[in-house]
């Protein structure tokens, strides 16, 4: 068992809930080991989460403990949902870990923004 408390995955977060079908998402794609999906709360006209299967809490758990063909599913889940959503202008990837980061919730996914020009990055200080 993990030392700190914060290294433990929390199976009541709302993607963990989402994988066991208990609350409706708008699927996009889905493969062996991820899931792709409309966002609920959606930051720009197209908005899409793409969540690997397996107990991840973040990027860096992600990518320290999933196997080769969970990362390389993943990826590939993430390049089939970007040619589904067509986003032929462009797009932005985003990941936020930890709490500096912004996550919100504590299961890895990434976020597929586009439909629209987007703004700077980051809010200027």
């Amino acid at each position: 068992m993990p030392e700190n408390p914060q290294e433990v995955y929390d199976d009541t977060n709302v993607f963990a809930k989402i994988l066991r079908q208990e609350i409706p998402a708008k699927i996009i794609y889905e493969s062996t080991h991820a899931l792709a999906f409309f966002d609920a709360f959606p930051k720009a006209p197209l908005h899409a989460l793409v969540i690997p299967k397996g107990t991840y809490r973040d990027l860096k758990d992600f990518l320290a403990h999933a196997t080769t063909e969970e990362i390389l599913d993943f990826w590939k889940t993430v390049q089939a949902t970007l040619d589904k959503l067509d986003l032929k202008e462009g797009f932005r990837l985003l990941s936020n870990s930890g709490a500096h980061g912004g996550q919100e919730v504590p299961h890895f996914h990434i976020h597929l923004c586009g439909g629209e020009k987007l703004g700077p990055m980051l809010a200027h200080r």
